[in-house]
């Protein structure tokens, strides 16, 4: 009866939980694949037989040489391609004993000894919103035996394409070289935007931490790292017009402060994997951190006719606001080359402008009296417009929209609350490009495996036209820092980002049984590049991990 009754208490833990609770059996709840990539390729062609990469031979050739991004992909996954061998669990068999092995194999059907790589259109430098990202591999296919082939017509589509090949490789059961099927692969994005939100405000994450959320997402081939720099709790971006705001407003003005070399460092870092770098810099409301390096920028709040000594939102009546804000986002607009900085606009607390006196005169002068949305609408439309003159485009969180501001046609929407299909519907009637992360906030948690909840969302799932759909540009995980810092943060992303991303690149079909042995391998993979990952899965296994 004990038994019985522990079984249940187990299985009803699971179900509450959100956990898949499986009957006790030996060995791992999931197999993984082998040599299969993520995200899953639009078009994936496997051929009899497979060929051996020997990493002490094997070479990427390429007949350009004036392509810096290439040049260091080149390094990187070759790096790669030794690192995959180099952590083989089994290292007793000799590689000449493993040779015969192969040639006796009938489905071993050459040497690989490099891979050809042709880009078929001058290098571009900097990754931007609809960059092209189409590529095609072929390996030992039957018009190319005994060799391979990445082909794009731009840098990005070969940067992918290199992803994939690593990817692809597998560790013979010697453990002494990597095997990789004959297959042909034509591949591209469903949405251009697919993003990573990073809060740093709440916690400081040091720059190993950020460079190493940047080779996770080359590894998922997402392409936005959205830096969610400041906040209310601390302003840790060093600005050479304002000192001051990093310097009071920073949890520590020596350690923990991004200064302008660290940003530059993180936006070519990223700009090497085809990453763009987007900024946001959230007001009026998240702003206390940047009170206490300018006096005066935000609203006194009141208690009858007195201030009370706290503070709110920027204050959208002062013309110092403005002032300021224009020469801050000057500077930003420089020093990040991105087209687009996020400008936030949510959660307004309109309590401390209703407090102040000079708020509701100057609401009373503008015929606006009670309508905290329309003051809101007055300040969001200066800042838009603040960056429109800076030649920047503007991204601003939904409660912008909904609040009524008119916007500028190009501005986006970005979606992270409530009934998403009805919001997507709206935004988009109005013909706003939207953006998606209401289904992909990292930090609601489930016990257990929670990524297949994140799998499930679709940008794509609501009532609209073609036209509707076409402003979709993708989305975004996002990880905010109240209960993150760099000592959780990479097991807390991966793999539950993961699941967005392929969502945002391939086909919209769910087949969760081979979803989840590819996540299986995936997740081997990551952690075997240095990056921890938490399981996937459940019960199970990586054999070729170290820690």
């Amino acid at each position: 009866m004990l038994v019985v009754v522990c079984t249940s208490l187990l299985l009803l833990l699971a179900v509450c939980s959100g956990a898949r609770y499986r009957a006790p059996s030996p060995g791992p709840w999931v197999i993984p694949t082998v040599g299969e990539p993520w995200p899953k390729p639009q078009q994936l062609v496997n051929y009899e037989g497979y060929v051996v990469v020997r990493p002490t031979v094997f070479t990427f050739e390429v007949t350009r040489e004036d392509c810096d991004l290439i040049q260091e992909a080149m390094k990187r996954y070759y790096r790669v391609v030794l690192q995959t061998l180099d952590r083989g669990i089994q290292k007793r068999t000799s590689r000449r004993a493993a040779d015969k092995r192969w040639r006796k194999d009938s489905r071993f059907k050459a040497y690989l000894d490099s891979l050809e790589i042709q880009l078929m259109a001058p290098c571009e430098v900097l990754p931007y919103l609809h960059m092209d990202e189409h590529y095609e591999l072929r390996i030992n296919s039957p018009d190319l035996p005994g060799a391979a082939l990445l082909t794009s017509q731009s840098v990005w589509g070969i940067l992918r394409g290199m992803e994939t090949f690593t990817q692809l490789l597998w560790l013979d059961e010697t453990g002494t070289a990597l095997k990789v099927n004959s297959s042909a692969i034509m591949d591209f994005p469903r949405y251009p935007h697919r993003g990573l939100l990073l809060d740093t405000s709440r916690h400081f994450f040091p720059l190993p931490a950020i460079l190493q959320m940047l080779d996770a997402m080359e590894a998922n081939k997402m392409n936005v790292f959205h830096w969610h720099i400041v906040d209310d709790n601390s302003f840790p971006y060093e600005s050479a017009a304002f000192p001051q705001l990093s310097k009071k407003g920073a949890y520590n003005p020596r350690t923990h402060v991004y200064t302008r070399i660290q940003i530059r460092l993180v936006i070519e870092y990223a700009r090497l994997r085809g990453i763009r770098v987007l900024p946001e810099f959230d007001s009026p409301g998240h702003t206390q951190s940047w009170g206490l390096g300018l006096p005066g920028l935000l609203t006194p709040c009141y208690s009858g006719s007195k201030p009370d000594g706290t503070y709110g939102p920027v204050d959208p009546i002062q013309e110092t606001s403005y002032k300021f804000l224009q020469k801050f986002l000057a500077e930003a607009v420089e020093l990040f080359p991105e087209k687009y900085i996020h400008l936030g606009g949510d959660e307004v607390d309109f309590d401390c402008w209703a407090s102040n006196s000079d708020i509701l005169r100057f609401m009373e002068s503008h015929n606006i009296t009670g309508d905290f949305s329309k003051l809101e609408e007055i300040y969001i439309q200066r800042l838009v417009n603040t960056a429109s003159n800076l030649s920047a485009s503007s991204l601003v969180w939904q409660e912008v929209f909904d609040n009524g501001v008119i916007l500028p046609q190009d501005t986006v929407v970005h979606i992270w609350k409530g009934d998403m299909q009805k919001e997507l519907a709206k935004v988009t009637a109005e013909g706003h490009p939207a953006l998606v992360s209401q289904c992909w906030y990292l930090d609601h948690l489930e016990s257990g495996g929670d990524w297949h909840k994140f799998y499930r969302c679709d940008p794509d799932n609501f009532n609209g036209t073609e036209a509707q759909k076409r402003l979709v540009m993708g989305g975004e995980a996002c990880m905010w820092s109240e209960f993150v810092d760099a000592s959780n943060l990479s097991p807390r992303v991966w793999p539950r980002a993961a699941a967005a991303a392929e969502r945002l690149w391939s086909t919209v079909e769910v087949d969760f049984d081979e979803v989840d042995r590819r996540m299986e391998e995936h997740v081997c993979r990551l952690n075997r590049r240095g990056i921890r990952a938490q399981p996937a899965n459940g019960p199970g296994y990586c054999p070729y991990i170290f820690y």
